[in-house]
């Protein structure tokens, strides 16, 4: 099975409507951006470091939940909550493999408070005229690896990330058309509810 745990990882940018000549999105903009955050439903398409493609269904819930679902044939599933990523592989009976979520970059932007302004966190901001990409790291743990966001502007929209894991490994997770604002059950998130529905 391909490992999930740099998901948490250049690629051009996929094809999506873009703005004319935008300027850089500020990093204040942006935080208060993610901030506003708080459920997000959407199609994501995964570029693996090996160079396969999966494909599937993303929920988020801030701060701290994610639930990453893997369309066949691949039937992985990948949870994030109370502090912990469990990634289930969907053709092993197996416990997940799990570790904090504290070691991925993405926590970066599942933190109750997302401050992109904080010393040594932005490690790279530059725009190219249609989008903005953020380089962020933890910086207690930059060994932990990094997290490159993009936006586009007008309004203001994250569009992809690469996690680069702390051994090297890159992921890119490109996202469709988000649904913002809507409600879902704790269960969704629930690492303990899906072992157990597993067994």
């Amino acid at each position: 099975m391909i490992t999930r745990r740099a998901l948490l990882a250049p690629l051009a940018l996929l094809a999506f409507p873009l703005p004319a000549r935008a300027e850089k999105i500020g990093l204040g903009t942006i935080s208060q951006y993610l901030n506003g955050l708080t459920t997000v439903e959407t199609d994501f398409t995964q570029v693996n470091a090996d160079g396969s493609i999966s494909t599937g269904k993303l929920y988020i819930r801030r701060p701290g939940r994610v639930r990453f679902e893997y369309a066949p044939p691949d039937d992985s599933l990948v949870l994030a909550s109370a502090g912990s990523v469990a990634v289930f592989d969907g053709k092993s009976n197996q416990p997940p493999e799990q570790y904090p979520l504290t070691r991925t970059p993405l926590n970066l932007i599942l933190a109750e408070t997302v401050d992109l302004g904080r010393s040594g966190m932005v490690v790279a901001h530059s725009a190219d005229g249609t989008s903005t990409r953020v380089k962020a790291q933890d910086p207690d743990h930059p060994e932990y690896g990094t997290i490159d966001m993009v936006f586009t502007d007008g309004p203001v929209e994250l569009r992809q990330w690469i996690i680069t894991d702390d051994s090297g490994q890159e992921t890119t997770v490109i996202l469709g058309e988000m649904q913002k604002g809507g409600s879902f059950p704790t269960s969704l998130f629930s690492i303990q509810s899906e072992i157990t529905r597993r067994n």
